[in-house]
Order: C-alpha cells, then structure tokens, then sequence
C-alpha cells in the first residue's frame, strides 16, 4: 500500500498558511469536490477560494490530523481545527471522508462536524437559542451517562 499522496495531503493541511496554498491546492485532481457545513464547491480555484475566504475571516487558523483511516484510494481523517487570539481560541473537531484518484489526487473531500454545538452555541445571541434547542432535544440521561463528550482532550473515557 502506498499512503504517500495521503500524508502529502495531511502536510498540506498541517502546514498550510495563506503563503502554502498552492501545495494544497497541488493535491486536488482539476475537478475535485470540496463540501463542508458552509461551502460545496467544485473544482481547484473554487477550493483555493474557500481556505483564502478561511485565511482572511479567521485569525491564525490551524489544522491538525489526529488519525487517519483507510487505504490507497479512500482515507478518513479526524482532525481539529483551531483559530483566534490566543487567550480566546476556539477549537472545532471533525472527520473528512477523501477519496483519491488511481494517480493520488484527492477527487472529494467531505467534511463533517457539528457547526451547532462547536461554534453557534458559542455565540453571545445566537448561543442561547442554540442551547435551548439542543436541552428541548436532548433525550433524558440515566446515570451512564458519559461525561467526557467524543473529540474531548481528556484521554480518560467512563466504561461503559
């Protein structure tokens, strides 16, 4: 198995400045799918887009792979991705589902993660409509609850 276009990719990600576009954008095939919570766009330019839009509207934003999964043509990445001023940085985690061409560029990126509960609960406004909505939805707990959530940095897990 030869996984060197997957770590290539996962580099991009992990290095990636508005200065280091380009080797990001070398990893996509000419009409690649890029689909996240806000975009879904086609094709290199329109993806170089969507991380110059990310660089201009983030402070400092930084991408980092904590697991991959899969094979030559399709891989799993689970991932954070933090941005902002240091004493008040946010931190989103999510998994990408990448498939890759027979020559190792990537033909479709999907991302996933919870925009709700990573980012607009955290809003002043809209944070509390969020929360509301989220404990009108939340089904009751019994005591086997788990109370270090997926994605959390404690290393410690309840059994269960």
């Amino acid at each position: 198995m030869n996984r060197n276009h997957v770590q290539r990719y996962i580099e991009a990600f992990e290095q990636l400045t508005p200065s280091t576009l380009q080797p990001l954008e070398d990893c996509f095939a000419e009409r690649a799918r890029f689909v996240d919570p806000f975009n879904d766009v086609r094709g290199k330019s329109s993806i170089r887009r969507v991380f110059e839009h990310m660089f201009a509207h983030c402070e400092d934003p930084r991408f980092g792979v904590e697991e991959s999964l899969g094979d030559d043509t399709l891989v799993y990445l689970r991932w954070h991705f933090s941005f902002g001023k240091v004493a008040s940085r946010r931190r989103v985690h999510g998994v990408s589902r990448v498939q890759f061409t027979p020559d190792g560029l990537v033909s479709e990126h999907y991302d996933y993660w919870d925009p709700a509960s990573q980012l607009y609960e955290k809003l002043p406004v809209l944070g509390k409509l969020f929360r509301a909505l989220r404990h009108r939805l939340t089904a009751p707990q019994g005591g086997d609850r788990d109370t270090n959530p997926p994605f959390s940095n404690t290393s410690k897990r309840n059994p269960t």
